[in-house]
């Protein structure tokens, strides 16, 4: 016994570390549209590594990133719906890596109560977005991607189906103050009648049990083959100073996923990302939610993948 013991034990060692299971508060940041796969793993992981406290904050990926890298708050890893937003906002000051994990699509969400729902489908979505008394909305795209990937969808729709002026015509249906923080928050007006339509990711759709309008790839955001269509449309959003300004290209759906450089409880922090990219851990609770992992998970370059940590390597890829 003493000896089976001691192999044990010299195994435990020898595979890495010994007595190190993490623990602690582990602070993840995240996507508003990632809150329904996040809480399935905050209770897997917790349960797996019961010394470990996950707190959790969700908004819209933007503001999230402006949280950290403008307000200062404290977080070991930040996971947005748009990888875009965290090279912009976090590397190389405040993060070093950004790893592709999840994809989705744009939808148009809507309800039996919606005006004209025996009417629309696939092919006619954007004349029924434009017709008096249609109520329909979007996230606000100065701090939620799914804002701003819902007017490039408008956008692209245009140049697809050939319909010059189209995206003004749509905007000028649509008041201001159908804009919301993130997505998730239309799906209540859409579900209780407030709202007709509202544009919301595939997953969002499918956790909330909502009626969608599934769109042509050419403008769901949804296909990398038609990445380069994307890139010809772009959405001007604030910057990080006041009274600045960038252009958010187009782009095929990418979530993205980081640890800070200062993140308080970095073993714990490692140990959420390897379960996360692990295909029989968070990857299967992502299919499960609607949210397809990238599997494997990739970063762009070879010298981004130098910077992850050893215990995460065997899980990601390289894909320019």
């Amino acid at each position: 016994m003493l000896c089976a013991t001691g192999f044990a034990l010299f195994c435990i060692i020898q595979s890495g570390g010994a007595f190190a299971a993490p623990s602690g508060k582990l602070i993840v940041f995240h996507a508003g549209s990632l809150t329904v796969p996040f809480a399935a793993m905050e209770k897997e992981f917790e349960a797996r590594y019961p010394g470990v406290d996950v707190q959790r904050e969700s908004g819209g990926s933007t503001r999230m990133a402006r949280l950290i890298s403008e307000v200062g708050k404290p977080a070991d890893l930040m996971a947005s719906a748009d990888f875009q937003v965290i090279d912009k906002s976090l590397i190389p000051e405040l993060a070093e890596f950004n790893i592709r994990f999840a994809t989705n699509e744009l939808v148009l969400t809507y309800s039996e109560h919606s005006r004209f729902a025996d009417d629309i489908n696939t092919d006619n979505w954007f004349e029924i977005l434009g017709r008096p008394g249609v109520v329909w909305g979007h996230s606000d795209p100065n701090i939620d991607p799914g804002g701003y990937r819902s007017l490039m969808a408008i956008q692209l729709a245009e140049k697809y189906y050939q319909k010059p002026g189209l995206y003004q015509r749509l905007l000028d249906n649509r008041p201001k103050g159908n804009l919301r923080d993130k997505s998730v928050s239309l799906t209540s007006m859409v579900q209780n009648g407030d709202m007709d339509y509202a544009w919301a990711y595939r997953s969002i759709a499918l956790q909330h049990n909502l009626k969608f309008i599934t769109l042509d790839e050419h403008v769901n955001l949804a296909n990398l083959a038609y990445d380069d269509f994307y890139r010809q449309v772009s959405v001007r959003v604030t910057g990080e100073r006041p009274g600045s300004y960038l252009d958010r290209p187009g782009r095929f759906v990418a979530y993205g996923i980081t640890m800070l450089k200062d993140a308080p409880n970095r073993e714990a922090a490692e140990a959420f990302l390897a379960y996360l990219l692990d295909p029989q851990g968070g990857q299967r609770l992502l299919k499960r939610n609607g949210q397809p992992p990238f599997n494997p998970a990739f970063v762009p370059s070879q010298t981004m993948y130098r910077t992850l940590p050893a215990t995460l390597r065997d899980l990601v890829t390289v894909i320019p």
